[in-house]
């Protein structure tokens, strides 16, 4: 059974994802709900079309791709199932919530790395400890009489 979402989900004020992007399946879930659980398909599965929203930048849709990782599809939609909860309605907002957090995570630019040396401080610390170990293992060494 799908259903739609009928609304464009906000993740910022100038970035939202379109309804169409979007689609719902519902499906029997293990864990909470008792004997209801046998019943009622309420585990959520979300599925966004990564690959053909509009809504994102291509930056932003390569750093989605590479977080959510093997929950991307061959075919390029992005699948977040959600069980947690015992109804539909709290299923269906804990995948909205877990889909925005992480295109929110996306958005953000990794800070590019900006090269640098050690400092000659830290370069001799680092090899008076290396002097100093080299002269406790030394001792360690069986002593020779001919010395």
């Amino acid at each position: 059974m799908a259903c739609f979402h009928t609304m464009p989900v906000e993740i910022t004020p100038d970035i939202s994802l379109s309804d169409r992007d979007l689609s719902w399946a519902f499906v029997r879930a293990s864990g909470p709900g008792g004997q209801n659980v046998n019943k009622v398909a309420t585990a959520a599965q979300l599925r966004f079309d990564l690959a053909g929203t509009v809504s994102l930048q291509p930056a932003v849709k390569q750093r989605l791709r590479s977080l959510a990782g093997r929950r991307v599809s061959d075919d390029g939609s992005l699948i977040i199932v959600a069980r947690t909860q015992r109804t539909q309605e709290g299923n269906r907002r804990d995948a909205l919530e877990r889909l925005t957090a992480l295109v929110r995570q996306a958005l953000v630019p990794p800070k590019p790395r900006k090269a640098t040396r050690p400092t000659r401080a830290s370069r001799e610390r680092r090899l008076d400890g290396k002097t100093h170990r080299q002269g406790t293992k030394r001792l360690r060494k069986q002593v020779r009489w001919d010395e």
